[in-house]
């Protein structure tokens, strides 16, 4: 096979020799589109000296996720920290905002302010009317993809997440073997109603276990408003108040605080737990069986593939930048 040489990447481009050398030896002087398009035909082609050239002109991403205090989010953030790594070349510079989901009104002033300087964003925020209309007024040329949990949204242009009530269901079924054929009454726990993942999961629970296990009523769905205390402290008055309950479906954060709550109460009734995020934390309570299932969607694997998504907009990596259904796995005590 011929060597790829620079007269090949300039016809592909559709540029000079001359602006091709100035891109692959790093002079400057070349506009981003084009920058963008020799570099998209360099790769293509295979051009060997591309491997280590980066883009002149820097592109900034936005991303507001929740503070490392969220296990889930902290994993996101570990995630995007492995695939700034991985993806150094790409001249890209994340600037990470915290977001406090009981503010909504803060959030739409982070996406609006973000919305002055970002090139693109990455979000993982919930789906209140203040935060979707913040969204929806951001400028045209900022594409926006939402990791973990979708808005709806036609400014949205990939998400990168599970299908949360496919989630949902799995979890309902896992309770439903868990609990068994004598049946009683579960308990569901989401962070918020305004997040629709969690609202996904819960229909999806709910859904399964009239369909396949009828002899498991789920009494109630209530928002922790994600705050750890609150998950606990719901947990241990519908235990103490229900003697019939049997599993707890834990949609959000606090498992431990919930897991202590109830240890004194589970040593005379079984009381199956079922929630979702392979954190450290959690993969210790289930080997220590305190926690019955995991399900897991490896939030640091959806990280990466949010960040390749929104380079794939910015035009940092080539091919199609559509939404990615990540796949979810169960893990169960003998798995850890």
């Amino acid at each position: 096979m011929a060597k790829v040489t620079l007269e090949d990447v300039a016809q592909a481009a559709g540029v000079s020799v001359a602006t091709v050398d100035r891109v692959v030896n790093r002079r400057g002087g070349v506009s981003a589109d084009k920058e963008a398009a020799i570099l998209q035909a360099a790769r293509r082609l295979g051009l060997d000296r591309t491997l280590t050239v980066k883009p002149t002109l820097t592109k900034r991403i936005a991303i507001l996720i929740q503070p490392p205090s969220n296990p889930f989010h902290d994993q996101l953030r570990r995630g995007i920290d492995q695939a700034r790594a991985i993806h150094r070349d790409l001249n890209l510079l994340f600037q990470i905002e915290q977001i406090d989901p009981a503010r909504p009104d803060r959030i739409a002033a982070q996406i609006a302010r973000a919305g002055t300087w970002a090139d693109g964003m990455i979000l993982t925020v919930p789906a209140s009317p203040q935060v979707v209309t913040a969204i929806e007024a951001l400028p045209l040329r900022i594409p926006v993809v939402t990791m973990a949990d979708d808005v709806p949204t036609t400014r949205r242009a990939a998400f990168v997440g599970p299908d949360d009530r496919q989630s949902g269901r799995v979890a309902g079924d896992l309770m439903g073997y868990l609990i068994g054929q004598a049946g009683g009454e579960a308990l569901v726990l989401i962070g918020r109603f305004d997040m629709p993942g969690h609202g996904a999961r819960s229909g999806g629970f709910i859904d399964v276990l009239a369909e396949r296990h009828p002899a498991i009523r789920v009494t109630e769905v209530l928002e922790t408003h994600e705050d750890k205390a609150t998950a606990a402290a719901m947990a241990l008055r519908a235990a103490r108040t229900n003697p019939d309950l049997r599993g707890i479906y834990l949609c959000t954060t606090g498992c431990s605080d919930l897991v202590t709550a109830l240890a004194s109460l589970r040593k005379s009734r079984p009381i199956a737990i079922v929630t979702h995020e392979l954190t450290p934390e959690r993969r210790i309570m289930l080997r220590d069986r305190k926690v019955q299932a995991i399900i897991d969607q490896r939030p640091m694997l959806e990280a990466r593939l949010a960040v390749e998504a929104v380079a794939r907009l910015v035009g940092r990596l080539e091919g199609e930048a559509g939404s990615i259904a990540t796949e979810i796995q169960i893990v169960m005590p003998e798995s850890v």
